[in-house]
């Protein structure tokens, strides 16, 4: 194949490519014009979790994952699903971890119970560092 004949392919390919990815990004925008709708979306965006970031929410974490996130809420608002329905859409392909709130049941339980431990152990070593502290000052 001629060099300008690869170069045909390559341009048919980026076109194809382009047209192909442009009406998926044209269709969802990054912020509503209506109020109303932009303030549902942020609403909901506060309320999952990014995956890849340590305790930050979609709305605000800049990872590529919550990117992702954003857009399939607002495509689901665009497509006209109500909260509990985009909720339900978000834990069916996420699990329950996505929820900032995530409902206590036995897949959540340690979510709901490490900080407790971490206290208990943490209160279990400081009370032992003062049983020994106080048993060699006698």
């Amino acid at each position: 194949m001629k060099i300008g004949g690869m170069k045909a392919v390559l341009a048919l390919l980026v076109m194809l490519m382009a047209a192909d990815i442009a009406p998926a990004l044209a269709a969802v925008p990054d912020t509503f014009s209506n109020p109303a709708m932009e303030s549902r979306a942020r609403n909901l965006q506060r309320q999952f979790r990014c995956l890849v970031c340590a305790g930050e929410n979609v709305d605000e974490s800049g990872s590529p994952f919550s990117g992702d996130v954003r857009r399939l809420i607002r495509e689901q608002i665009a497509a006209g699903q109500s909260d509990p329905q985009i909720q339900d859409f978000l834990v069916a392909r996420y699990g329950s971890v996505i929820l900032m709130k995530p409902p206590v049941e036995p897949q959540t339980w340690m979510l709901w119970l490490t900080p407790f431990l971490v206290l208990a152990l943490g209160g279990g070593v400081a009370w032992i560092v003062v049983k020994k502290a106080s048993v060699t000052e006698v």
